[in-house]
This record gives C-alpha cells, structure tokens and sequence, in this order.
C-alpha cells in the first residue's frame, strides 16, 4: 500500500557529508510523520531524526547540530542532511513513514540505504 524508496547512501570520510532522500509512494490518503532511523552492527536500530506533518523535529542527542531534518509535504518526500560525519554514523539508514491508508494509520519502512563513514 505504501512504498519508501530510499537514495543517498555511501561512503564517505570522517568530516564530510551526505544527503539521503526518501519518496513514498502508493495509496494512501495522508502521510503523517515522516523519520529516519538507523542501525549498526550488534546495535538495535535507533532513532536518527523524525518530522510531523508540521515541520516539528526531534533528533537523537548525538546527531543535534551536524544533521538536519526536513521534508517535501506535497511531494511526500523527507530527506536528511549529514553534515560533519564520524565514524560512528556507520549504519544502515531505515526511513519511516506513518501514513493514513483509508482509516487506519500504521507505520512503514524503507528497504535502508547504507552509510559508511571512514577515519
């Protein structure tokens, strides 16, 4: 019903950037908010950052201030800005959106899109 094609991943050295992107698609009647998650090897997966559907944000302590959250409402799209990347950003990087498909509201996920940071 709803799909999440994630793009933006890689490689990249420790002090640089990257900009992952994120499209929904399907039927649905609304996509509410829109977030990003991630997980390491051994690790669970965690929250990176999320965005409502009125621009309010909320982002992991550790990434506040080097990544910026934002989103395309009528394009359904969310992206985010990786700035100052350190190694420990190394993950998989899941995207999430919950979206109202006729009346229900549930969450779905992207396939994730790696990011590797290097020393």
């Amino acid at each position: 019903q709803v799909q999440l094609v994630e793009s933006g991943g890689g490689l990249v050295q420790a002090g640089g950037s990257l900009r992952l992107s994120c499209a929904a698609s399907g039927s649905f009647f609304r996509i509410n908010a829109m977030g990003w998650y991630r997980q390491a090897p051994g690790k669970q997966r965690e929250l990176v950052a999320a965005i409502t559907r009125g621009d309010n944000t909320n982002y992991a302590e550790s990434v506040k201030g080097r990544f910026t959250i934002s989103r395309d409402t009528a394009k359904n799209t969310v992206f985010l800005q990786m700035n100052s990347l350190k190694p420990e950003d190394t993950a998989v990087y899941y995207c999430n959106a919950n979206a109202l498909v006729i009346v229900t509201s549930r969450d779905y996920w992207g396939q994730g899109t790696q990011v590797t940071v290097s020393s």
